[in-house]
């Protein structure tokens, strides 16, 4: 497959680097070449210097040979446009990222298609779907469902309480068949548990579940759930105005944004938040503001190592519930490892959602797991597929894989080891990225 990218932003240079491990033909181009240095000499990548919205420097990046273009510049305009000339010029999809979720309505997915843009991706409406997904529950981690709501991944961080804890998985005690662990993260170490593992307080566990189980994961995972009635948002970004406007209507809400005139601005575009004009940096605004009242904190400014602090802050402060939005990968172990709650990474989910488009198989959907370095994906079982020969015990999986759970005629189920997976399955997979090809071929 051959892949060009437009834009060498965090999306782009991420999505670039992901897939250059992969050996795909991947050319990165931008107009700005000091974002393109070394990126070429250090990856598996050409990276081209030129404009998106110009024809020349299309042609002169390949655009007509390209099974696939990617446009993720900050500019949506330069975005539409590019993907328009690049279909005109041969590509076969294109994809663009936007800032206008209107254009994401099902009612105007074929006029986009008939413009030639095929795919629409909106980071920051991504990113929030993932906070009201972690406010909605808020003993977890991670929460994402499959197949209309018939499976469920669950990550948590469990404590000395749980009474999963110590247990071997060989030892019989995980042999209920209500939920399915399929990955630890210990120490920024992603563990994919054998028999002889154990659970570690502290662990972050991910769980494959039905829904009517989720209480029974609860009580294993020593959890107890309390509704969140407020929540204080540091910094007016676009992730805290999709989120507030989704919100329930139950939930009071204050943003606190340091820049004036944006906080003008969002008086219009956030109606239900009290907005406040103030730097949620300093502690001592925060409690002049409530914070100790309040049930959630989230901070999704652009800058992490303020989100990550003032998180901190918050958790010292006694709330209970606190994300953070971090766009350094590096510092997402440092937040981790800090304890300051759930860490949001809109590249990181933008780029699972686009690497989807990059797999051959029946790929139905790709989710990255921002704590662990790993994803989620689901597969649609094929007749005759390697998957379906045999018990799962007996299939000898690649490494750093594991099968959570299936889905057969509407009913989900959870996987054991004398599972059979059947053609026409949708089959939710835990693997690091790099297995994911490897385990694409059981489903060819």
């Amino acid at each position: 497959m051959k892949i060009l990218i437009a834009g060498a932003g965090e999306v782009g240079i991420h999505l670039a680097k992901l897939l250059a491990k992969e050996h795909i033909d991947i050319t990165l181009m931008d107009e700005d070449s000091s974002k393109l240095v070394d990126l070429d000499a250090n990856y598996d990548m050409l990276t081209f210097e030129g404009k998106p919205t110009s024809i020349q420097d299309l042609e002169n990046a390949g655009v007509k040979n390209v099974d696939l273009f990617i446009a993720v510049t900050p500019s949506e305009s330069v975005n539409m446009t590019a993907c328009m000339i690049a279909t005109n010029l041969g590509a076969i999809k294109t994809l663009a990222r936007i800032d206008n979720y209107e254009y994401l309505l099902p009612k105007n997915k074929e006029f986009f298609e008939k413009l030639g843009v095929d795919y629409l991706i909106y980071p920051e409406n991504l990113a929030s779907k993932e906070i009201l997904s972690t406010l909605e529950t808020t003993w977890l981690r991670q929460n994402m469902s499959f197949c209309n709501g018939e499976l469920t991944l669950l990550g948590i961080k469990v404590r000395d309480n749980a009474i999963i804890l110590n247990h071997k998985f060989d030892s019989g005690f995980f042999d209920h068949r209500k939920y399915r662990i399929v990955a630890i993260k210990r120490n920024n170490i992603t563990i994919i548990p054998g028999g002889s593992d154990e659970i570690k307080a502290n662990d972050i566990v991910y769980f494959i579940t039905r829904p009517e189980n989720i209480n029974f994961v609860k009580e294993q995972a020593g959890k107890i759930d309390y509704k969140i009635n407020s929540a204080m948002f540091m910094g007016g970004s676009r992730i805290a105005q999709k989120t507030v406007q989704q919100l329930p209507s139950h939930i009071s809400v204050k943003i606190l944004e340091k820049d004036r005139e944006k906080s003008y601005s969002l008086v219009e575009k956030c109606q239900r938040a009290l907005i406040i004009n103030a730097d949620a940096r300093d502690v001592e605004i925060l409690k002049q503001e409530g914070i100790e009242d309040m049930d959630a904190f989230i901070a999704v400014t652009s800058n992490s190592e303020a989100n990550i602090l003032a998180c901190l802050a918050a958790k010292n402060l006694g709330i209970k519930k606190t994300v953070a939005e971090v766009e350094n990968i590096d510092y997402i172990a440092l937040a981790e490892s800090m304890d300051i709650g759930t860490v949001i990474n809109k590249k990181m989910i933008a780029a699972g959602y686009i690497y989807q488009l990059t797999l051959d198989a029946d790929v139905l959907d790709v989710r990255t797991l921002t704590s662990a370095d790993a994803e989620v994906v689901e597969f649609k079982a094929k007749q005759g597929s390697k998957i379906t020969k045999s018990k799962i015990k007996d299939l000898k999986l690649p490494e750093k894989v594991n099968i959570g759970g299936y889905v057969r005629k509407g009913e989900g189920y959870i996987v054991a080891g004398d599972s059979i997976i059947e053609p026409d399955d949708h089959v939710i997979c835990f693997c690091v990225a790099s297995a994911i090809r490897k385990i694409e071929n059981y489903f060819n």
